[in-house]
């Protein structure tokens, strides 16, 4: 049996914001565009990027979690599935944003970054090395080690990273936290005169808010 990999927030999930670093960097992601939101819990970031008008999509293996999410079935397609020991229920299909938070399952993570269509975004964040000192997780399956998000998203553009300690605030416990944002970067279009395509010859503006 395999221990869980998904923690939740210590305050409680019905009423939990969206993570700070969600927030922070959820502009990055195109209008419309639809996001991914694995091992969603009750959805917290389902719902902040529904209501800046994404469709949403959901995966989580708690049919409890799943139900409790209240967005429009048009606006979410929302999935059942047990991502480790299942096979992937979107193969084949890319994303405008993959937003993991608090969940580390490693095989999967090649799967994640296959799942990013060109241009779209990873927001990710979850726990890491060091935070066996403080509360749970403690197995170091769980935790990411220095620096590991860097090197498994080394063929993205990183447009923010943060590995450190983070203080108790809003109902959380101390922790040591890893998150990233980053971005599959579209290919200019190759061939083709600079001077006729302006745009494929200046670089994007990721912007920081």
């Amino acid at each position: 049996m395999i221990a869980t990999t998904h923690y939740s927030d210590d305050v409680n999930a019905n009423l939990a914001p969206p993570s700070a670093w969600v927030q922070r960097w959820s502009h990055l992601v195109a209008d419309q565009g639809v996001v991914l939101d694995v091992a969603c819990g009750h959805g917290r970031h389902a719902r902040w990027f529904y209501e800046r008008n994404h469709p949403v999509v959901l995966v989580d293996r708690s049919q409890e979690a799943i139900e409790s999410i209240a967005i429009p079935a048009q606006a979410c397609e929302a999935v059942v599935a047990d991502i480790e020991a299942r096979p992937w229920p979107f193969a084949g299909r890319q994303f405008e944003a993959v937003v993991v938070i608090n969940y580390l399952w490693r095989p999967l993570i090649p799967t994640l970054l296959g799942s990013l269509a060109p241009g779209g975004v990873l927001i990710y964040e979850t726990f890491t090395h060091g935070n066996e000192t403080v509360g749970k997780p403690s197995r170091p399956e769980f935790l990411l080690r220095t620096g590991e998000l860097l090197e498994v998203c080394r063929s993205l553009r990183v447009v923010a990273f943060e590995d450190g300690f983070q203080e108790d605030s809003q109902g959380l416990r101390p922790r040591f936290i890893q998150r990233i944002a980053a971005v599959r970067e579209a290919q200019n279009r190759a061939g083709l005169p600079a001077s006729n395509h302006q745009a494929d010859a200046r670089p994007p503006r990721y912007r920081l808010p």
